[in-house]
């Protein structure tokens, strides 16, 4: 088994020397764009290279505080060891945390510093060379979970520049950054181009269960984007060639097709036993080809629906990684699988393969795009995206890839959200009682706007003031005004008459806005002033009665006979009835008068017809004087 294993990777070794010709290897650094804004003596922008794990915060910013650690500057032990926390206390900058390079994985330092507080980590490089991408370790299964829970930001920086920012530290200056993802990745238009070279082996480790999870959890957001016309996606596949000297040895014949000009390394690591590489490179190119094939139908989406059932319903592990697994997942999706098996040609020729040349020249980097290296890579507008493959993450960087004001729905769903507005609701305005805010998260970080609340739009700067405007201004929260109900009456300080204003109601009395008081109509003799009326007072209004038999008529502030009142009433109604009857019988009388004539008129045409013609009837022919021959 040692001696197979040996072999193995002296094979592999050759197949990644064999990836594309030495001269045309070119491999991109992503970077972004590190502002120092103090001290002025330092201030300026510095190149710094994009971490290709956790979560960059792809079309923002994030200005900070650099903290150099008095211990543990590299990083590599945990900082509570230390008794240092790096937390930002409330209303401060957030931590960026600068270390040294060395000693451990790049991602274990930032696993680190996460677990202090830091916000995000700058590693300063130890030698003078241009920077380079700080990638993920080959991953076990003790590295693997904290890889997968990093998720702020990380980036390396030169030597020179890392000791620059010591010194400033150390002679007690106060440094803060901005670093800026915003150019990250160009948004030309309204439209993002990207690509996603992946893998169908699920049987590399925690990398390959890592590329699996985020096929099926990217899915919806994907088809999506596509079905709307806002993204065009191109998977890809990365193979290798195997060297001449290899192509009739046992290895590249188990690994490769077409006389080893395609490859792709052994999913067990070991020849003897499981699915041969060369079951791996058919598979990639079967589903290079129902993209093929669905794109020509108008559908590339579908590409998601196979990728992500063939996962699940084909696993190696169950030994179901298999050309008839692969034809029942093309039938369910109404794919035509003869077009699909025509594309991808006979892997038993010993001649190129389209499809699968047009991939190794793929591989090879063109303008601002490197070569691809890393499986899986992620390109968006020709760049390379770093940082984690998560669902947000990714969805984060695509929408940056959007010129501003484009953006799909998609990009400002909360799933995007940066949560700045939950750290003293982001600096902005905020009306505690009725839970309205001007805080508002997006992918490309916080803004402070006045929001529409209930279809009333508030206005204002949304940092300091968002005042209600417009009709409808008393319903969010009675327009700030005074309000107060008690024994089922209610009262309103705010009158809406296009512009929202607090005026304390009638029987009131204040400002309007904090304290409206109970006005004693009665002691200030407001009402009931008529000799015969009692007054009592009551909350915003008062209650008048007469003596005796008397009624009260508030309208003219008297009071009156209730025998009095009721035969005015009695009279009142017996007029109303008769002159009720007077309508009714005067209505019959028109009403028969009119029938009468009807009848009439009627009687009176028909009596006439029988002796003359009326102007509506032909003439009657007469045949008297007719002559006969």
């Amino acid at each position: 088994m040692k001696l197979r294993r040996s072999s193995l990777r002296v094979f592999l070794g050759f197949l990644l020397l064999s990836f594309v010709p030495s001269s045309m290897a070119r491999f991109v650094v992503e970077k972004n764009s590190l502002t120092v804004t103090s001290p002025d003596k330092i201030k300026g922008t510095y190149d710094s290279a994009i971490g290709n794990f956790g979560i960059p915060q792809y079309g923002g910013s994030m200005a900070g505080n650099v903290v150099y650690p008095k211990d543990n500057q590299k990083g590599c032990k945990e900082f509570d060891e230390f008794g240092l926390s790096f937390k930002s206390k409330p209303g401060a900058l957030p931590t960026i945390l600068l270390l040294d390079r060395g000693d451990c994985f790049f991602a274990l330092k930032v696993w680190n510093a996460q677990k202090a507080g830091a916000s995000a980590v700058l590693v300063a490089d130890d030698i003078e060379e241009a920077l380079i991408t700080m990638d993920t370790p080959e991953e076990d299964g003790s590295s693997a979970k904290y890889i997968e829970n990093i998720t702020i930001p990380s980036a390396l920086i030169e030597k020179r520049f890392g000791e620059t920012l010591k010194k400033a530290i150390s002679g007690g200056d106060m440094v803060n950054v901005n670093l800026d993802w915003r150019e990250a990745v160009p948004h030309p238009d309204d439209r993002v181009e990207y690509e996603l070279w992946t893998n169908s082996n699920d049987e590399c480790g925690v990398k390959c269960d890592m590329l699996m999870d985020f096929l099926k959890d990217f899915k919806g957001a994907a088809q999506i984007l596509e079905k709307g016309g806002y993204t065009q996606f191109t998977p890809h596949y990365i193979t290798w060639y195997c060297p001449q000297a290899f192509t009739l040895s046992k290895q590249c014949k188990s690994q490769c097709i077409n006389h080893g000009r395609y490859c792709a390394p052994d999913p067990e690591q070991d020849f003897s036993s499981g699915y041969d590489g060369k079951d791996v490179v058919i598979e990639n190119l079967r589903q290079l080809c129902v993209f093929k094939v669905a794109n020509e139908t108008k559908k590339p989406w579908v590409w998601w629906d196979y990728v992500t059932d063939f996962q699940i319903r084909c696993p190696m592990k169950e030994k179901k990684y298999n050309k008839e697994c692969a034809d029942a997942v093309i039938k369910s999706l109404g794919l035509d699988n003869k077009k699909i098996e025509k594309c991808m040609g006979n892997p038993d020729d010993d001649s190129e393969n389209p499809v699968l040349k047009e991939e190794q020249d793929a591989q090879v980097g063109k303008g601002t795009r490197g070569d691809v290296t890393i499986l899986p890579t992620l390109v968006v507008n020709n760049r390379q995206y770093r940082g984690k493959l998560e669902k947000g993450a990714v969805l984060k960087a695509i929408c940056s890839g959007f010129e501003e004001t484009t953006e799909p729905a998609v990009c400002l769903s909360t799933d995007m959200e940066t949560n700045e507005c939950l750290d003293n609701n982001g600096g902005c305005w905020r009306d505690k009682a009725a839970n309205i805010t001007a805080c508002k998260d997006t992918f490309r970080g916080r803004v402070c706007e006045c929001p529409l609340v209930d279809g009333v739009q508030f206005k204002g700067d949304g940092y300091t003031t968002c005042q209600a405007s417009g009709p409808g201004g008393c319903k969010i929260n009675n327009g700030g005004c005074w309000h107060e109900a008690r024994n089922g009456h209610a009262f309103s300080a705010c009158w809406d008459d296009g512009a929202v204003k607090c005026q304390c109601p009638p029987g009131f009395r204040g400002d309007g806005v904090k304290t409206c008081t109970d006005i004693d109509e009665c002691k200030e003799k407001r009402a009931c002033q008529c000799p015969e009326c009692s007054c009592k007072n009551t909350w915003g209004g008062y209650d008048c009665s007469c003596s005796g038999d008397l009624l009260y008529i508030k309208d003219h502030d008297t009071c009156i006979s209730k025998t009095a009142s009721q035969g005015r009433s009695a009279w009142a109604a017996f007029w109303v009835i008769l002159i009720g009857l007077a309508v009714a019988a005067g209505g019959a009388y028109l009403v028969y008068k009119y029938r009468i004539r009807q009848y009439m008129d009627s009687e009176i045409r028909a009596i006439m017809a029988q002796y003359m013609p009326l102007d509506s009837q032909a003439e009657v022919p007469n045949h008297v004087n007719d002559e006969r021959a």
